[in-house]
């Protein structure tokens, strides 16, 4: 528990002196608990003296130790107020930063990072992980830290009255100690437990929610819906064997306290039958034997709160020691716009994908990829983006290797456009404007005309300002899909890469994305990831890949007059995009037949 305790007080950073401030409160706040009950014993003893004739109680008497315990009470609540404003907000704002920080780590790894990690770990450590920690990190330290110092000052403050008394106090501290040990031994061993537990239910959640459509389809949703509840009970069923198993521990943590402080009472009680201890005295000993533990006594839960704080710091920490693909890049402005593969090799995990590729595009021209389906064509234009590293060999624009440059400097220069097109859950506005955050309103409808989209913005309810569901929702495939062109025409970006931009348009809207794609690529240099015959032919040159390799290279003219898989594969495309739906009509003579074996 140590050692976590240790790393919480580092995870603070910049805001550990206020912590330690918190701590000083802490001590002061105590002081101010235990110097009434020793004020209410020496006025007891006044009292007793009073009547005992031994001396004389007066008015002004009473006065001061009313003023006493009003400055007491008083010291308490502003030190507990200090202590409280030094450290409660820490942990929200320490929080705060570290997913801001997290936010930008994710945004700089590969994205093989997140086929490596499981999206519902990953919205976990930034959501429910760090929530926990947010709420819980600082009260935790503050109930340990704080628990020790109240008891270590109300011990002091016995040690002044009977020695007796305060080694009971102490024998029941370390006798509490050994038992919280046990309970943090304990709580190590299953917060890793714990913890998958909870990225299971994360997982299967969300699993359940992304193919509810799918679901609704096929019409299993008694099947679907095991595998969360599966995820549910077996979270239910962790927990409930984690806190049985914390109940000996913990008994026993409460057992040393409650006994000592019943014979934090009980001896003094002998010795006041030995008058070898004031009755006042011996009433001050009992009253500090039921507050003495109070702070210490919530410590069990702290024991097992800080110990599964640890695997979330452990996530946590692996999420920022992920190396980031740019870490040697340098921020560089290209003057050239040229893309050079020399001999590249890539593979996810252990299926290789590229294999020794080399090609390049001159500036302002376009370079079509096609060939069959898992050939690599994405993974060129994923490569050109860094999205991923190669295996080995290179590639450059304008003769700078990408791995030379940040990844904001190198996506300075690229506009893509997706075939799936996400909008986040905001105004259309926000949603273009994603592309250069500085344009104003101007730039943004123009660049929506060019993209043939600001006649259909401006017919909705709120114009620019409407806002669109989560991915884009509440629009259609062409509407999502010319708001992304405009997004990227307003990046004004000298590299466009298209990867199958018009595969999911419907034919009345393809037309206006063609005309909205021609206005984005002009004057730039085009990469085009399609099937369609119309997009392609055109092309500057043409790349046709075929199992990792390069398997003809050309212009549209040059490659249909060779043997090879592309002029197979515009035959097929001339038969796909040529298909007519029709009924072979049967003789007249047949249409009626009274004929027994007519159906």
């Amino acid at each position: 528990m140590l050692n976590i305790m240790r790393r919480i007080l580092h995870w603070t950073g910049p805001y550990r002196s206020r912590l330690y401030w918190g701590f000083l409160w802490s001590f002061l706040q105590a002081m101010f608990t235990a110097m009434p009950i020793m004020g209410a014993a020496y006025a007891l003893n006044l009292i007793l003296e009073d009547q005992a004739g031994q001396g004389r109680l007066t008015s002004v008497w009473a006065l001061y130790m009313l003023l006493f315990m009003i400055v007491m009470i008083a010291g308490r609540f502003l030190f507990s107020y200090l202590r409280a404003v030094s450290q409660e907000s820490i942990g929200h704002e320490v929080t705060a930063e570290e997913r801001i920080k997290i936010g930008d780590i994710l945004k700089r790894v590969s994205l093989g990072f997140f086929d490596r990690n499981q999206t519902g770990g990953l919205l976990g450590a930034v959501t429910t992980d760090m929530a926990f920690v947010e709420m819980f990190a600082m009260k935790m330290i503050d109930n340990v830290i704080g628990g020790y110092i109240g008891a270590a000052v109300m011990i002091l403050c016995l040690s002044f009255y009977s020695w007796q008394a305060a080694a009971i106090a102490l024998l029941g501290l370390v006798l509490s100690a050994l038992a919280l040990r046990l309970m943090g031994h304990y709580s190590r061993r299953n917060a890793p437990v714990h913890q998958k537990a909870q990225n299971d239910i994360i997982a299967a959640t969300l699993e359940y929610i992304r193919g509810i459509p799918v679901v609704k389809a096929y019409g299993q949703e008694g099947a679907a819906i095991e595998g969360i509840r599966k995820a549910y009970r077996e979270r239910r069923r962790i927990n409930v064997k984690i806190e049985l198993g914390y109940v000996p521990a913990n008994c026993l943590h409460l057992m040393a306290l409650k006994a000592s402080s019943v014979f934090i009472a009980a001896a003094p009680a002998i010795l006041v039958l030995r008058e070898d201890l004031s009755v006042s005295v011996f009433l001050m000993l009992a009253m500090f034997s039921f507050v003495i533990f109070g702070q210490v006594e919530q410590i069990n839960n702290a024991t097992h709160v800080i110990q599964v704080i640890g695997p979330i710091l452990d996530k946590l920490d692996g999420i920022k020691e992920t190396e980031f693909m740019d870490e040697h890049g340098t921020d560089k402005k290209l003057d050239r716009f040229d893309i050079e593969f020399k001999d590249v090799t890539f593979a996810y995990d252990t299926r290789r994908v590229l294999d020794g590729v080399s090609f390049t595009i001159p500036q302002q021209t376009t370079t079509a990829i096609v060939g069959p389906s898992g050939s690599g064509k994405t993974t060129i234009c994923n490569l050109i983006a860094r999205f991923y590293d190669v295996d080995s060999g290179s590639i450059a624009i304008g003769g700078t290797d990408i791995r030379q440059l940040t990844g904001d400097s190198l996506l300075a220069n690229i506009s893509m456009v997706f075939q799936n097109v996400y909008l986040f859950h905001d105004t259309i506005l926000n949603n273009i404007k994603f592309g250069r955050p500085d344009a104003g309103i101007e730039e943004i409808m123009e660049a929506a005309k060019q993209a043939r989209c600001h006649e259909f913005i401006a017919a909705l309810p709120d114009g620019y300002n409407t806002v669109v569901g989560e991915g884009g929702s509440s629009l259609s495939g062409g509407e999502k899909q010319r708001i992304s062109i405009a997004r990227a025409l307003l990046k004004k970006a000298p590299i466009i890469i298209l990867d199958e931009a018009t595969a999911s348009v419907d034919p009345e809207n393809e037309h206006h994305v063609q005309e909205a794609i021609s206005a984005l690529t002009r004057g730039k240099t085009i990469i085009v990831i399609a099937h369609r015959l119309a997009t392609i032919e055109n092309a500057d040159q043409i790349i046709v890949l075929d199992n990792g390799r390069i398997a003809q290279r050309g212009t549209h003219e040059q490659l249909i007059r060779k043997e090879g898989i592309y002029g197979h594969f515009i035959s097929i495309r001339e038969q796909a995009e040529g298909w007519k739906l029709y009924r072979e009509q049967e003789p007249e003579h047949n249409r009626f037949s009274n004929s027994p074996d007519a159906v």
